[in-house]
């Protein structure tokens, strides 16, 4: 029914071709899959899927699944030898961007192999340097950033910001003035802006020129859920001399539950299936984040303190400075033991009773979906967050890395469905303490019950968006046409 009514309006004698790419990490990967997922159901189009694949095996395992519901067709593109074009440190940021760009030749060759044109296309974020292959078919093409609105406008206000502060950002007095939006406190910059000097600033500054260059820019997120920013960003008064690509608020998009990937857990589903409802906390740091060795111990001593049931996916600590070392080997870590040893001792029995830990990977919508879980410590990677709020769940918010510091404070401060520590956990251990009294403020407290109550609006509000009459439905139907 939904297809036939997105149809009717379209030109009846062309079929719609819509033309995807994804690039590396399985951040990027998911919302890219979905978006895809929507076009070929809602829309009844034709839909290809370039995909940059990483060295993940979680990212295999979803892609592989994905590939078996037979809705579109997904290309692998191999990916390029960048090693003597970046260092062996450089970024996540850097590397993903020079990967994109070294892929452009082999990703226009493939577009023009295939055997039906593409009539719309695609790409995300990191993708925006191949906008330019749209230009050989005359078709528009449009950017698909996987976050918030609030990221979208500091991103492209970031040639502005560029000009006007001369030093570094985190050295400014004042918090940073983005026009219609609540100004950005320093400590909520983006990973890029750290540091002017590194590769990765130029690269995201880069980001924020070409971007409003495409024909349209699409959002995951919904209108009611940030109705401001989304206003502020149409004001032609506030916005026009920067940007003129219309918004197309097309969220949540979110990824659904499998059960070829749940399977694989039984035995933790049958554990949550007897615990009472909403008593559980759920902890994990996305694809890419990794704690020390110290925070970890913190974390465990914390959990034990507070007495709360939990969930645990726990990876082997990292040893540098980076906080999002297993951005693309997420599912490679899955030594059990060698992870237990880095617990506290006596913790693993304390928790043979009270909670389960998982190594490195877990499927986390259906984790979130369970009557048992009550609450998400999350890194507040935009697809988390999504993940959480679609199932009207609140937070524990722990940012670790990219804009997660920005999207903690739209989950604290404006949507006020998360709790988050005093001390920045990319820059300080949070302490056991500090643990204790953030998951019982979660999980037992009326400031809780007030949280879980309020997402759960949220998730109402999500899943009008996909009615028949919501925003993101109409939003993706103008698209289409």
């Amino acid at each position: 029914m939904l297809a036939l009514v997105f149809v009717s309006d379209m030109e009846s004698e062309m079929e719609t071709h819509v033309v995807l790419l994804s690039s590396p990490g399985l951040g990027h990967l998911t919302p890219v899959l979905e978006l895809a997922k929507r076009l070929a159901t809602l829309s009844n189009s034709k839909v290809t899927i370039f995909v940059v694949p990483s060295l993940s095996a979680a990212e295999s395992l979803v892609i592989q699944s994905f590939m078996s519901l037979n809705l579109c067709r997904i290309i692998l593109l191999p990916p390029p030898d960048i090693s003597h074009l970046v260092h062996a440190d450089a970024a996540v940021v850097t590397r993903i961007v020079v990967i994109m760009r070294e892929i452009k030749p082999a990703f226009s060759s493939a577009v023009s192999a295939l055997s039906v044109p593409p009539t719309l296309f695609i790409v995300d974020l990191f993708g925006y340097e191949s906008l330019d292959i749209a230009d050989q078919f005359k078709i528009p093409r449009f950017v698909y950033i996987p976050s918030h609105a609030g990221f979208l406008a500091l991103t492209l206000y970031l040639p502005v910001l560029d000009e006007v502060v001369k030093g570094e950002y985190v050295d400014e007095k004042n918090a940073l003035f983005i026009p219609g939006c609540r100004p950005l406190q320093l400590e909520d910059v983006v990973d890029p802006m750290l540091c002017r000097s590194d590769q990765q600033y130029l690269e995201y500054l880069n980001m924020g020129i070409k971007i409003p260059m495409a024909d349209g820019i699409l959002l995951n997120t919904w209108e009611e859920l940030e109705p401001a920013t989304l206003a502020a960003l149409r004001d032609d008064k506030l916005w026009g001399g920067i940007s003129k690509a219309p918004i197309y608020p097309v969220g949540p998009t979110v990824t659904t539950p499998n059960r070829a990937i749940d399977s694989n857990k039984s035995e933790m589903f049958l554990w949550l299936d007897k615990q009472p409802s909403e008593s559980v906390l759920y902890i994990s740091f996305g694809s890419g984040g990794i704690l020390t060795k110290e925070q970890m111990r913190e974390l465990a001593l914390g959990l034990e303190l507070s007495q709360q049931r939990f969930i645990w996916v726990v990876r082997t600590p990292v040893v540098a400075k980076s906080c999002d070392g297993s951005f693309f080997t997420v599912g490679n870590d899955c030594n059990d033991e060698r992870l237990a040893s880095y617990l506290p001792e006596g913790f693993l029995d304390w928790s043979n009773n009270m909670g389960l830990i998982i190594s490195d990977w877990a499927p986390q919508v259906g984790i979130l979906r369970h009557q048992s879980v009550g609450g998400f410590l999350s890194h507040c990677g935009w697809n988390s967050t999504l993940e959480s709020i679609t199932h009207g769940v609140p937070l524990i918010a722990w940012p670790l890395y990219a804009e997660q510091r920005m999207n903690a404070t739209l989950l604290v401060e404006e949507l006020k469905i998360a709790v988050r520590s005093k001390t920045l956990p990319s820059k300080e251990i949070v302490g056991r303490e500090e643990i204790k009294l953030m998951v019982k403020r979660l999980m037992v407290d009326e400031a809780g019950h007030a949280m879980r109550a309020r997402v759960k609006q949220f998730k109402l509000s999500g899943e009008k968006a996909w009615n028949h009459n919501g925003s993101s439905f109409k939003a993706l139907a103008q698209l289409i046409r």
